[in-house]
């Protein structure tokens, strides 16, 4: 799987900047985030916007490989897939770009999990059938 199914637009606001004018290391960790939730909710996985426990994944591991600088105003295209589904987690990439520009990748580990019960579980097979028809492969 090599292409990106899904990209969101987030322009940098004065409030993801750092001291030196340019979006803050974490922001772009909030940038994947937001985009992984818009993702979510593309695929069908997170119906119900308003239940926060609906959604089922909590994050084990985050990653971002920055690559240049983003500046204020600058709108940042945030591609978004699923590379790997686990038995009860999967891995998602993530690229972030400007102007066609490549900013910075990044990837994150996702467990399945059921907050009711306070323990990961397995992934759904209505998930695995959801992302598997999103991200045509079989």
């Amino acid at each position: 799987m090599t292409a990106f199914n899904f990209t969101t637009s987030l322009e940098v606001r004065y409030s993801d900047l750092d001291a030196q004018g340019h979006l803050n290391h974490a922001r772009y960790l909030s940038f994947m985030e937001q985009a992984r939730f818009k993702y979510m909710m593309a695929v069908g996985l997170w119906a119900d916007v308003h239940d926060f426990n609906a959604v089922g994944q909590i994050v084990a591991e985050a990653t971002c490989s920055y690559k240049r600088p983003v500046l204020l105003g600058q709108v940042v295209e945030v591609a978004v897939r699923t590379s790997r589904l686990g038995n009860k987690s999967m891995e998602m990439e993530y690229r972030l770009t400007v102007d066609g520009v490549e900013a910075a990748t990044g990837r994150t580990v996702q467990v399945a999990y059921d907050y009711a019960a306070g323990r990961s579980i397995i992934i759904p097979q209505g998930w695995r059938e959801k992302i598997a028809m999103f991200e045509k492969v079989s």
